[in-house]
């Protein structure tokens, strides 16, 4: 790669200026953002290849970024930067997508060095196989290779249906891999080479989301310091995947129905009706009917998006997967990490197979890269597993000898995994929603 589109987070503007001109002057684009929220606009707008946020952003947490970054841009590389390290904030940047972890103040070659691993990265994961097509590191159906006679027949409607235009609702428990599935249609149909992108509908406040979806002129709200084609316009010929669309603001589905049945939208400000020509996978862990019987969810949208579809089974419901998906993943960590850990303990496969995995693949793949970060290259034993893990044998009791965070998080997960709502496990809980959704996010729970 001759250079790179960067963006820069951090809240200190020296910082920001520092690091603009040290990668302009190599002759890479960049662009900055100083909060949480100028960050996602900046993301909306530009494809990045790489960004640097910092770990304290004011009040915001960095960490948090990181996944919404990853969803938006999944081929970008994050690299997290602080003056405060510690191996638990490095764990858990590497755990939320971040490839690597720097501290400050940080020398010259020492982001030589950071870009010129970013760069060999990108070269590897677009390496031509013997064919000469391109390989996708990221490969994205191998989370559903599968023993499991229900997945493999899944798998072959998402390939029968990817080569149509139609509509997708994709349902199932939070970390079934919805996201993945959708990447997978997006990269089986004709749109392949389009751009695939990703709006978490919980994470954004109502005028936040609409402006997201569709854009907004300068000026349009208080903020609006510059225009936003939005992710409808970004998205032009490719496939636009609405993760959690049950906690889509009732104000936005209208707008919404009117795009998937016209193709038309108009952006926040303005009064010229634009067209676009793209393909709405859509994805829910509730049940929308109920949501409809309910009010919450309008019957019609709900009938334009269930023109197909796929439930995505629980991982417990593919106990045969489990060890196979562990290995593969143990695989894509090591290289990822630069690690060669060659495999897992007796212990560890017999407690994968009797864990019963409430957050699913993403809880799987969070272990294991967990494992791989703090492992020295010898074989994951169960003192690498999370302490609310290994205690899942015997299920936790108000009394037993852990820590109140893991009483905690294994309580979340209970209910997390037996509610059909979120709203209906922040209610059991006694938090509001968007406090169920930072604590999601501290743990990893999706």
């Amino acid at each position: 790669m001759s250079n790179l589109s960067i963006l820069i987070v951090d809240d200190e503007a020296n910082i920001r200026k520092t690091l603009t001109v040290f990668m302009e002057s190599r002759g890479h684009r960049v662009r900055n953002a100083s909060s949480y929220h100028s960050a996602l606009v900046e993301a909306g707008i530009t494809r990045f290849d790489l960004a640097f946020v910092d770990l304290r952003l004011g009040t915001e947490n960095g960490l948090d970024l990181i996944p919404e970054l990853s969803r938006n841009c999944p081929w970008m590389k994050i690299i997290v930067i602080t003056a405060y390290a510690s191996v638990d904030t490095a764990v858990q940047a590497m755990k939320r997508g971040a490839t690597d972890y720097l501290t400050k103040p940080f020398t010259p070659s020492l982001l030589e060095k950071v870009i010129a691993q970013v760069e060999t990265r990108f070269h590897a994961e677009t390496r031509p196989d013997s064919t000469g097509k391109p390989v996708d590191a990221a490969d994205p159906e191998s989370p559903f290779s599968s023993k499991d006679p229900s997945m493999q027949h899944l798998m072959e409607l998402s390939r029968q249906v990817a080569t149509t235009g139609a509509v997708i609702l994709l349902q199932g428990e939070s970390g079934t891999g919805k996201t993945m599935m959708a990447r997978a249609i997006h990269h089986m149909s004709p749109r392949a080479r389009k751009p695939f992108l990703v709006i978490s509908c919980p994470t954004l406040s109502r005028d936040l989301l609409e402006s997201e979806l569709f854009g907004h002129t300068r000026g349009s709200f208080t903020g609006a310091v510059r225009d936003n084609p939005g992710r409808v316009a970004a998205c032009e010929g490719g496939t636009l995947f609405l993760d959690e669309i049950g906690d889509m603001p009732l104000s936005i589905q209208p707008k919404l129905l009117r795009f998937i049945q016209d193709r038309e939208y108009e952006r926040l400000g303005e009064q010229i009706t634009r067209k676009a020509d793209v393909r709405i996978i859509a994805a829910t862990n509730t049940d929308l009917q109920k949501a409809v019987e309910e009010g919450r969810f309008r019957e019609d949208l709900f009938y334009r998006l269930n023109v197909v579809q796929i439930k995505m089974p629980s991982l417990a419901e593919r106990p045969n997967d489990i060890v196979p998906l562990a290995e593969s993943l143990l695989a894509e960590f090591n290289a990822q990490h630069g690690k060669t850990i060659p495999g897992f303990s007796t212990g560890v496969l017999q407690l994968f197979r009797q864990y019963p995995w409430p957050g699913n693949i993403r809880e799987l793949r969070n272990v294991i890269e967990r494992g791989v970060v703090i492992s020295n290259n010898r074989e994951i034993d169960t003192d690498l597993l999370p302490e609310s893990m290994c205690c899942k044998k015997n299920p936790l009791k108000i009394g037993d000898p852990v820590s109140l965070d893991a009483i905690e998080e294994h309580h979340i997960r209970k209910v997390l995994a037996d509610c059909h709502s979120f709203q209906d496990a922040a209610e059991i809980l006694g938090i509001d929603q968007a406090t169920l959704w930072r604590k999601r996010k501290q743990l990893g729970i999706r």
